[in-house]
C-alpha cells in the first residue's frame, strides 16, 4: 500500500483533474496526518499509520513560503491557477485558519490575481464561526457530502468525533449558495476477518438510487454553486476498493444538472 504525504506549508504545483494549474497549501505536518475524518479511500493513509511529530507550520512560515514560491513561479513565467488548501488532513482545523486565509487573499492579489482560493474540506469544522467567515471569503468552498446514510459515512468516511449529517446539511445551507458540493463514489467489496475466526464482506458501493436518490435530495436543498463528481483516482489504504463506472458517474451528473445545477465528474 503507497500513500502521499505531502510537504508542508506548500507543495507542487500539481496539475489538478478539477482545478488546473494547482499550488498546494499544506497548514498540517510535513510528516504524517490529521483529520477528522479517517477515511478507508484516502491516499494519505489512515490516521493511525501516520501520527505526526512536527507540529503544524505557523500563520508566519505559511505566508512567508507562500510569497516565496509565488515570487519563484512569477520569475519562471509560470502562475498558478489556483491556490489550494489541501494536504495532509483537514485544513480548516489549523488554529488559525482564518488569519491565514486572509494572508492568502492577499498574496494572491499581489503576485496572481487571477488566480482563485480553494479550500478542500470535509465540513467536519464548518459550525465554528471563523471557518465559516473564512470559507465565505475564498473563491471555491468544497466540501465533501459522499451520502446522506449515517451508516455509510461512519463506514466510509469514519468520523473521528460526532459526525450528524442533517446538521452538516444545515450548516452547508447557511453559505447562501457559496459552496461546492463535493462527492466520491466508489465501488468495492472488502473481506474482514472476525475475532472468532469468520469472515465477512462489506460493500462499498453509494453509486445505486438507495444512495443516489436521497443525497441528490440533500444536494438540491443546499443549492450549491456546483457540485465535483469525482471517484477513486490513486491507490487506497483499505484494498479492494475500486472507481465507479464512468456511465454511473455520467448518470449522476445528468440527474443533478436535471435540478439545474452545474455539475463535473472526475474519473
Amino acid at each position: 500500500m503507497s500513500t502521499i504525504i505531502y510537504p508542508s506549508p506548500i507543495f507542487g504545483p500539481v496539475h489538478s483533474r478539477r482545478l488546473g494549474l494547482s499550488l498546494g497549501i499544506n497548514l498540517l505536518p510535513a510528516d504524517g496526518k490529521v483529520c477528522s475524518f479517517d477515511c478507508v479511500y484516502c491516499e494519505c493513509g489512515f490516521n493511525e499509520a501516520h501520527r505526526p511529530q512536527l507540529p503544524m507550520p505557523t500563520r508566519e512560515e505559511v505566508a512567508q513560503a507562500l510569497e516565496e514560491k509565488l515570487q519563484q513561479m512569477t520569475a519562471e513565467g509560470r502562475l498558478p491557477d489556483v491556490l489550494t488548501f489541501a494536504g495532509n488532513g483537514e485544513p480548516t482545523c489549523h488554529p488559525h485558519f482564518r488569519e491565514i486565509i486572509g494572508d492568502t487573499i492577499a498574496l494572491r492579489n499581489r503576485y496572481c490575481p487571477q488566480a482563485k482560493v480553494s479550500v478542500l474540506s470535509n465540513a467536519t469544522l464548518i459550525h465554528r464561526p471563523a471557518v465559516h467567515e473564512a470559507l465565505m471569503l475564498v473563491d471555491n468552498n468544497i466540501l465533501k457530502l459522499d451520502t446522506v446514510s449515517e451508516a455509510y459515512i461512519r463506514r466510509t468516511d469514519r468520523p473521528q468525533g460526532i459526525y450528524d449529517v442533517r446538521q452538516i446539511i444545515d450548516r452547508m445551507k447557511a453559505f447562501h449558495g457559496h459552496v461546492i458540493i463535493q462527492s466520491m463514489f466508489m465501488q468495492g467489496e472488502v473481506m474482514y476477518d472476525q475475532e472468532n475466526g469468520k469472515e465477512h464482506v462489506e460493500s462499498f458501493d453509494n453509486t445505486g438510487d438507495e444512495y443516489v436518490l436521497p443525497w441528490l435530495e440533500a444536494v438540491c436543498e443546499i443549492a450549491p454553486q456546483q457540485v465535483m463528481v469525482y471517484t477513486v483516482d490513486r491507490e487506497t489504504p483499505t484494498p479492494g476498493l475500486r472507481k465507479a463506472v464512468l456511465q454511473q458517474l455520467d448518470r449522476i451528473r445528468s440527474l443533478v444538472e436535471a435540478r439545474g445545477i452545474p455539475c463535473s465528474v472526475s474519473y
